[in-house]
């Protein structure tokens, strides 16, 4: 048997778009709320956050997802509403925060969306749904690059490129609260932004080359694309790794890496429980706070989407859902 909470409507409002384009195509949409299957729940959402995948797919064909059209979104925060069948670990008024299945579990731009419940966990007590929901994929995208695959330990260093962006500033916090040294690149009026989140070296990368100045290095994060993922292997000691965060250009980085006798691979994200929980628990400790760049009603996605693009905003993007 499910459990649904009855007042739940017939209808939702959404951000969809029919084509694909500038921030201009998205657009108000009026859909019918989903329903939770076996083993998944539907959850109204109070917030969801923008990450650069949210315009890539809003610009570009040939990415993960098929033509529009389609409503974006993968964070989520906000309230369970009704369970489907299975589901033992939510009932109807839980706070929950979550990402959901990337690439095809998109949708949380809207009122109401369904997921696999266990690609969602509690949400913290002490961040509000804004802050909760900047977290899941940039923040998971980070766990999953330093303890799944690099497997980082205490005293190592790390080098997180990009470090006051989405994922860079949640990959530093993380470094640091496992006991890593870590190195950020960033424009040089962000770093009094990375040492108030633990950089102990800040880089501008407009006035330093990092392949010819950092050395030793355990563990790379690079957001940007495989020619900066491929100039930082030359930063590794033996037995690092780079971890690139983007899909295309992997087969050049992987042939440099066994040319040079180091390690990389290649990221993508993944719905994670065991990765959910355990940025909660470091949410809930203090040692990972997501910063705001700035927060939209859900009726303003396309400003949200214009500002997200120029990629000057330190932290994340958030739409709140009335």
């Amino acid at each position: 048997m499910s459990e649904q909470d009855n007042t739940v409507p017939a209808t939702m409002r959404a951000i969809g778009q029919d084509v694909l384009g500038g921030p201009e195509v998205l657009h108000q949409v009026e859909l019918p709320v989903p329903q939770p299957g076996p083993s998944e729940i539907l959850v109204r959402v109070r917030a969801t956050a923008l990450n650069p995948t949210d315009w890539g797919h809003r610009r570009r064909a040939g990415l993960f997802l098929p033509p529009p059209p389609f409503v974006l979104g993968w964070d989520v925060s906000g309230e369970v509403v009704a369970t489907g069948i299975g589901v033992t670990l939510f009932k109807p008024g839980d706070e929950v925060f979550g990402m959901l299945p990337y690439p095809h579990g998109h949708g949380a731009a809207a009122e109401y969306v369904t997921g696999p419940a266990r690609a969602f966990t509690r949400k913290p007590a002490n961040l509000d749904h804004a802050q909760s929901a900047a977290i899941p994929l940039a923040a998971l995208t980070a766990y999953q690059s330093l303890v799944d695959t690099a497997n980082l330990q205490a005293g190592q260093r790390v080098l997180v490129h990009a470090a006051a962006g989405g994922v860079g500033h949640f990959a530093v916090q993380i470094a640091k609260a496992l006991g890593a040294y870590v190195i950020g690149t960033a424009s040089a009026a962000n770093h009094e932004f990375l040492r108030g989140i633990g950089v102990d070296e800040a880089l501008d990368y407009r006035a330093t080359d990092f392949a010819e100045t950092v050395r030793d290095i355990d563990v790379v994060i690079d957001p940007i694309d495989a020619d900066h993922a491929i100039r930082s292997l030359r930063t590794l000691r033996p037995g690092g790794v780079v971890v690139s965060l983007r899909a295309n250009g992997g087969a050049p980085l992987l042939a440099e890496a066994e040319k040079l006798g180091v390690r990389a691979e290649v990221l993508l994200v993944e719905a994670d429980h065991t990765g959910m929980n355990a940025l909660r628990d470091l949410a809930e400790s203090g040692a990972l706070r997501p910063a705001i760049a700035g927060t939209f009603p859900l009726t303003d996605a396309a400003k949200a989407h214009a500002l997200g693009e120029t990629g000057r905003t330190v932290g994340k993007l958030v739409l709140t859902v009335d």
